[in-house]
């Protein structure tokens, strides 16, 4: 079934979005998982800062949620 599917990404991905966010927290970054689902450009700021990270563990999720969202890594 799709619909079981596309709900079970949705969950997936919200996950690595509540994953991303609290382990942002721990580096003193607030995430607004509702803003970071809807605004390209917020979430492209919040997984930047991640992925600039020195703990590799953000990094890596930072990655992967970034692949699961579809958005491009940036050079910046």
């Amino acid at each position: 079934m799709n619909t079981g599917s596309l709900t079970e990404t949705a969950s997936l991905q919200l996950v690595d979005i509540v994953h991303l966010k609290w382990m942002l927290a721990g580096e003193g970054l607030h995430v607004h998982v509702e803003k970071l689902q809807s605004d390209p450009e917020y979430a492209c700021a919040c997984l930047l800062a991640a992925e600039r990270s020195a703990n590799a563990t953000l990094r890596h999720a930072a990655l992967k949620l970034r692949a699961r969202l579809g958005q491009l890594a940036t050079t910046s």
